[in-house]
């Protein structure tokens, strides 16, 4: 196959290549408690949509997005125990996808009509889904996060998956200068040191005072990250190329004081009861018709996905990622990008690839305050190694 390059990442609908490494994972597509027994939803993931619905055993099922007779969408029709009956002539199919009834027609046609019907699994609040070929890979698990005190949260951005990805450390104290962040830390511009691992590419991000703070990206599309105030884990699911959805899972550990009220305003804002969604005051922000400085009031509490929205979406349309001029600061996004391009040639010329896996060594590391001596002297080292 022709070879491929770093924008070869950024699409993921089928019949790229990306897409086609994309859907060897599973992916969350919706979170549990929004999803109601009898319910239909219509979702569309990495350019293809399909119908979520939840029959009335609470099991979770995808199927094809149209009814295979006269094209309408599924998801306007009824749930009936654990299959779905179009709307337009009371077509059923079960959660296998095969046709079951057909009322106007005779029976043995039922038996010959069949849509696409994808793996799911109920984990950690979310249904995650497998949109591969073949058997479906185990679901990773993730112990740590299987609590009742979990955050789950969920919003959908307007930009490639992959601007969120590639979301450094660098821009945190320029980005996000104006946000909670800082109320009891020192703004500093920290060095970054990348490096692959069993699971991804590790940052570990180094401040002046000697806070160290070790992010995971994980392959294909998952951040984690664990520090004294929260543990973080999230998925970027691409809803298209212009647009993808964020799952992410929160353990707080941090309740009182002025950071714990910063967190409980954060987590009401983004649950819809304090102030307007971040999308609108971020739109606001990009058409120029606000600036982030001056946010105050209610929308001021969830700044930091204001800020994100607005710095994210405002890099514009894929095509654009062309012109980038890269430095040093963005050695992590260079090994990233050297690391996506090196498993989707693997894929297209046929060759093995990697098989991802989150060791005990990388679950156990935590931020700290300190950094050892030999840290800092791995820096330069990798500034050469992933240019």
């Amino acid at each position: 196959m022709a070879k491929v390059d770093y924008m070869d990442c950024f699409r993921t609908s089928p019949g790229t290549i990306a897409g086609k490494y994309m859907r060897m994972f599973w992916h969350p597509v919706y979170r549990s408690k929004d999803l109601k027994p009898g319910w239909t939803k219509p979702i569309k993931i990495m350019n293809e949509e399909f119908t979520l619905y939840r029959g009335d055993s609470g099991k979770p099922h995808v199927v094809g997005f149209r009814c295979p007779h006269r094209g309408t969408q599924l998801s306007l029709g009824w749930v009936e125990e654990d299959s779905i009956r179009c709307r337009y002539h009371g077509w059923k199919f079960d959660s296998s996808g095969q046709c079951i009834e057909q009322p106007a027609e005779k029976e043995t046609f039922a038996e010959k009509v069949c849509i696409r019907s994808c793996p799911t699994e109920e984990y950690l609040g979310l249904i995650f889904v497998y949109f591969g070929e073949g058997e479906p890979p185990s679901l990773p698990r993730y112990p740590e996060w299987d609590r009742e005190d979990c955050w789950v949260e969920t919003y959908i951005r307007p930009c490639n998956f992959m601007n969120n990805l590639e979301n450094d450390p660098v821009h945190i104290p320029f980005t996000h200068r104006e946000s909670e962040f800082f109320l009891v830390r020192p703004v500093e511009i920290p060095t970054v040191i990348p490096e692959e691992t069993e699971w991804g590419v590790m940052l570990t991000t180094v401040a002046e005072s000697g806070r160290t703070q070790y992010l995971h990206f994980a392959m294909p599309n998952l951040l984690c990250f664990k520090e004294s105030d929260r543990d973080h884990l999230c998925w970027r699911v691409p809803i298209d190329d212009e647009r993808h959805a964020s799952f992410q899972l929160d353990i707080q550990h941090v309740k009182d004081g002025i950071e714990g009220e910063a967190v409980k305003r954060r987590h009401a804002a983004r649950t819809g009861q304090l102030g307007r969604p971040p999308s609108e005051v971020a739109e606001a922000v990009l058409r120029g018709d606000l600036r982030i400085q001056d946010i105050e009031g209610p929308e001021r509490a969830n700044i930091v996905w204001i800020q994100d929205y607005a710095v994210q979406s405002g890099q514009g349309p894929v095509e654009t990622r062309r012109n980038e001029t890269l430095g040093l600061s963005d050695r992590p996004l260079i090994l990233q990008r050297k690391v996506w391009v090196r498993e989707l040639q693997a894929l297209a010329d046929g060759k093995p690839l990697t098989q991802w896996a989150r060791s005990e060594r990388l679950a156990e590391l935590r931020s700290y305050s300190h950094v050892p001596e030999e840290s800092k002297n791995q820096s330069d080292q990798q500034v050469s190694e992933n240019r």
